[in-house]
């Protein structure tokens, strides 16, 4: 897909979609629990409608319509054994997360992934789980899916985790649910706290303090209606558009800004933008405000430790930013860049270096040089659905054309991304 010519402005205003993470949290304890959960604002896109398919092949009845989805649980025990391999298509989100799920049912299920999945590391959750007392095996041998997963007496256990990860942390509580005694989590730095919220508004008996999430299992989950709020992973790139892109305003609507997941919105005032918090309020137990963003004179920063977390899928766009900006900005403590969809450090250094970027892969991040003009290039999002849109949003600031290759990976998690684009300009 080709993007042409350097953009004059952006005005206008529009309503993200659903966050994903969310959306697939809803699907997943509305099956585990007692009546209707009744979800609004769910985010139709190719890896939570991935989630939505795995779990009708566990026996749950989930029915989504344009507006609303509705999924009929059956309870902690109601899942029965799927005829088939569970896909869990693109989704790292879909494959961790269901792999707790299912350390407590009394029955083998195998699952797996396209072949970006396969190659994912999937040992940070088979070390716990199995610590935990369950049989799970990855069926190549290489830590990663597929999967095979069998019936286990799960005991309770306090695991630290190497990384902050919602997905780890998120597996281990899940399987927590089913164990014999309480199960802890202590993380290096606080991931997105999502899981711990949703769970608690079902009934789960969850406590959160510092960088510890504990659960005590014994409770049953009970149906809840939830309103999604938009998620600000894809709210990023408009946010970033509307700072780099001189005479831009733009109104982004109902975002949550979660504290674990608002991280860019706090290095983007370090680097000086002009960002308005509009509306805030709380909806089903998250924060939400619309985003007023003016085009503004960034100042390159450092990013680094603890914000890391609450801001990880963002760096692609963050680095796009730093490009436009005064200064050189740095970016560490994020290896965890190399284990998404694809090896997100080395693709924005490839990237970025065709359109004439100065910036330098680092062990765990990169170091952006900003103030050289960006030309249009042919880049490759190496099907990764962030990496395509931070490009977009590169090509809107670069003189000529840039070509990205496999361009509609973005279904993946924002469909009419492209169309909500094209509406600014």
């Amino acid at each position: 897909m080709k993007f042409a010519t350097i953009t004059s402005s952006l005005k206008g205003e529009l309503t993200i979609p659903g966050d994903k993470s969310i959306s697939h949290r809803s699907i997943m304890f509305g099956a585990l629990s007692k009546g209707t959960t009744k979800i609004t604002g769910f985010l139709q896109s190719a890896d939570c409608l991935s989630t939505i398919a795995c779990f009708k092949n566990l026996g749950i009845s989930i029915e989504n319509t344009t507006n609303e989805v509705f999924v009929h649980g059956k309870g902690l025990h109601g899942l029965t054994p799927s005829d088939t391999i569970l896909d869990c298509g693109n989704s790292g989100t879909t494959t961790r997360l269901i792999s707790g799920i299912l350390a407590g049912q009394p029955f083998t299920t195998n699952l797996t992934g396209d072949a970006s999945i396969q190659k994912r590391p999937m040992k940070r959750i088979i070390d716990p789980l199995t610590e935990m007392g369950l049989k799970i095996i990855s069926l190549k041998d290489n830590g990663c899916a597929p999967l095979e997963i069998s019936r286990g007496n799960l005991h309770g256990i306090h695991y630290y985790s190497k990384v902050a990860s919602a997905q780890v942390k998120s597996c281990i509580l899940l399987a927590g649910l089913y164990a014999d005694g309480i199960t802890k989590v202590t993380e290096p730095y606080l991931s997105r706290n999502h899981s711990e919220l949703m769970l608690k508004s079902f009934g789960a008996n969850v406590k959160s303090e510092n960088t510890t999430a504990t659960i005590i299992p014994g409770n049953e989950l009970f149906a809840q209606e939830i309103c999604v709020p938009g998620d600000i992973s894809s709210a990023a790139y408009f946010i970033t558009a509307g700072l780099i892109v001189p005479n831009s305003e733009v109104l982004i609507k109902n975002v949550g800004i979660n504290p674990t997941r608002d991280g860019i919105l706090r290095v983007y005032k370090a680097m000086g933008a002009d960002i308005t918090l509009l509306n805030e309020r709380t909806q089903g137990g998250e924060l939400v405000a619309d985003l007023l963003v003016r085009s503004s004179n960034l100042k390159a920063t450092t990013i680094e430790g603890r914000i890391i977390p609450t801001l990880i899928d963002e760096i692609p766009v963050i680095a796009i930013a730093a490009c436009m900006a005064e200064g050189t900005t740095i970016i560490k403590d994020a290896a965890e860049l190399k284990v998404k969809e694809s090896n997100r450090i080395g693709v924005m250094v490839e990237n970025l270096t065709a359109m004439g970027a100065t910036i330098t892969e680092t062990e765990d991040g990169m170091i952006i040089e900003g103030g050289h003009p960006l030309h249009g290039a042919a880049v490759n999002s190496h099907d990764d659905h962030r990496i395509a849109m931070s490009f977009a949003i590169a090509s809107l600031v670069a003189d000529g054309t840039t070509d990205i290759v496999n361009a509609e990976c973005v279904g993946i998690s924002y469909p009419e991304f492209y169309n909500d684009l094209e509406g600014l300009l």
